[in-house]
């Protein structure tokens, strides 16, 4: 078998393994490019009875085998090996890599802290830092009850002396003596990313009983940021320390014809590809039953976020919690009793992997994952941070960060995961992005079809090019241009003239009113040269009042022209009920017509 590198691929078997399925996929190069021939998906075999992932990832291999007609695995050895020209996987196998961070000012390091940690693929556990009001016990007994993989100590700019800061630090961790989720085999990594005069003590306060590496400062200085180092050594650690063990990992490492992968990082991989080579800003998002991850690059700045509460089954009464359920319910298209949410609600979190029985359950479901995508959203927004210089005459810290994911900056959308990428109607989809993110100006939206961000990551490492076309032919699924605007008129009254003409040929010219949202008809592949002219001060992208134009993709939900408005204000309609109604079909995104008579009673 080629190693990865060593020679032209045709044929790779792509595997993430995560932490309940391993799905695989078998990638393929013929006459017209690359293709994803078939896929196959197994239960994760991380715990007993077969404590081994490897026999995951074989049975994923067979539904390939199964599903293709065409033998993929040779088992001669103890490790199987596949018949294509490269293997290769990501793992988040054992719930991924769980981290806590320490740092000196909660505003300042344990934030730069924060974002180093989830860009380098973690989930953040908990993040400790000197001015957090808690008591010694307390820090302790929490830092034991966690049981992180890896510890990320910083603090101090560079230069400064964080002595007294780090004497605490390491006090705090040396008497926790924290444990790894996979036993007391080893000794816990700590990565030590804070001011260089204090590392020698941090090597003698915790070699003995931690695994230390010592990496650049976070923060050369209060305006900068210098994160990739640490980025860099987490997912060394994660490799070699977390991964390695995972049951069965070393029989993983050995089939493979390629350095291992955490899931997270391989999505960051081809998200931040896929931004360069477009040469766009966008935001992604993986919605989950328990957790949704944030994923944005803004002018080549990429961070991530978990919010780790927030899902659509297990975490859906945190959810309802947080939201409240007036949010919840002011995106339903029919009138329910506040009780009635809850109940629909809290059967999900009992059963979590069923399905929405009728299209009241499933139209409750939808407006769950709004507010449980808004709400990531803001969380991402708080830590999606970059320094901005200050004037000389400015001392603050708060006032010299500038929050990156702006909407009206926003070029593309993508959306995954399971009430995303299989919502029966892909209007659903548009309409669930659209409510929750609140895109200003022009945004293409498109949705990830089966999943496939992490396999196309890592091998992205191996043949890039190939990543990009399968993305584009097999992964993201186009639903199309959002045009909203923001600033503020009387209902009703014309906010925004469109005029322009398709690739097709066709003219498109329509006068939209504030307060509506329509849908003209754009199928994928095609695209429509706009000239946008808003009535002042509603502005679509060049300003309040200034023409615009645009390129606008097609997609399952065409071009969708939203003057409803930013903030939206669905709760406060009169007739919300049926506005929102009227919304979803314009977008075609209610059910079929007998399933709409249903919602309409």
């Amino acid at each position: 078998m080629a190693q990865v590198g060593s020679a032209k691929l045709d044929s790779v078997i792509v595997t993430d393994v995560g932490s309940t399925t391993t799905k695989a996929l078998l990638l393929e190069r013929n006459e017209d490019g690359w293709r994803l021939s078939g896929r196959g998906e197994s239960p994760t075999t991380v715990e007993a009875p077969d404590e081994d992932v490897v026999v995951g990832v074989t049975r994923a291999i067979r539904h390939l085998e199964n599903e293709t007609g065409r033998r993929l695995l040779d088992e001669s050895g103890e490790v199987p090996r596949t018949l294509t020209d490269a293997y290769l996987s990501t793992s988040s196998a054992g719930g991924g890599l769980q981290m806590v961070v320490c740092g000196n000012v909660g505003k300042v390091s344990a934030e730069s802290a924060e974002r180093a940690a989830l860009g380098g693929g973690a989930v953040l556990l908990d993040v400790f830092s000197a001015d957090d009001n808690r008591s010694l016990f307390a820090r302790m007994e929490r830092l034991r009850t966690l049981r992180p993989d890896m510890i990320l100590l910083s603090g101090g700019v560079e230069g400064a002396n964080a002595i007294r800061f780090v004497l605490e630090m390491c006090d705090f961790i040396r008497a926790a003596n924290p444990r790894s989720k996979f036993g007391y085999q080893y000794r816990p990594p700590v990565i030590y990313a804070g001011a260089s005069k204090a590392a020698p003590i941090v090597e003698d306060l915790l070699a003995d009983k931690f695994d230390v590496r010592v990496v650049p400062n976070l923060r050369p200085n209060f305006d900068e940021e210098n994160l990739e180092p640490t980025r860099l050594a987490i997912h060394d650690i994660f490799i070699e320390h977390v991964m390695a063990h995972a049951p069965g990992y070393p029989r993983l490492k050995a089939m493979a014809t390629g350095p291992l992968m955490p899931t997270p990082m391989a999505v960051g991989e081809i998200l931040q590809r896929l931004a360069r080579e477009r040469k766009v800003n966008l935001l992604c998002v993986d919605i989950g039953g328990a957790t949704t991850d944030v994923f944005s690059v803004v002018d080549g700045h990429y961070h991530r976020t978990v919010s780790a509460n927030y899902g659509m089954s297990y975490s859906a009464g945190n959810v309802l919690a947080t939201a409240g359920v007036a949010r919840v319910s002011q995106w339903l298209p029919f009138d329910l009793a506040p009780g009635e949410v809850c109940q629909r609600i809290g059967n999900k979190m009992i059963y979590p992997t069923t399905i929405p029985a009728t299209v009241r359950d499933l139209m409750v479901e939808q407006a769950l994952a709004r507010e449980a995508l808004r709400l990531s959203l803001r969380d991402h927004r708080a830590i999606a941070k970059v320094r901005a210089p200050k004037s000389l005459f400015d001392n603050s810290i708060g006032r010299s960060e500038r929050e990156l994911v702006q909407m009206s900056r926003i070029d593309l959308i993508i959306g995954s995961g399971g009430v995303l990428s299989h919502a029966p109607l892909r209007g659903q989809a548009a309409a669930i992005l659209i409510d929750a993110f609140e895109p200003e100006g022009v945004t293409e939206l498109a949705v990830d079809s089966v999943f496939m961000l992490p396999h196309l990551g890592i091998l992205a490492r191996a043949e890039p090019g190939a990543a990009l076309e399968l993305l584009d032919r097999e992964c993201l699924v186009p639903l199309g241009t959002c045009i909203a605007s923001t600033g503020h008129l009387p209902p009703g009254a014309p906010g925004l003239h469109v005029s322009g003409r398709t690739s097709a040929g066709r003219r498109i010219e329509l006068t939209v009113h504030v307060g509506d949202l329509q849908a003209v008809p754009l199928p994928a592949g095609e695209t429509a040269e706009l000239s946008l002219i808003p009535v002042p001060p509603l502005n679509v992208g060049a300003g309040p009042g200034l023409p615009h134009t645009c390129v606008a993709k097609g997609g399952a939900s065409g071009i969708i022209i939203d003057l409803r408005g930013r903030p939206l204000a669905v709760g406060e309609l009169s007739d919300r009920a049926a506005r929102v109604r009227e919304w979803l079909r314009r977008l075609a995104a209610l059910p079929p017509e007998a399933a709409a008579e249903e919602v309409s009673r």
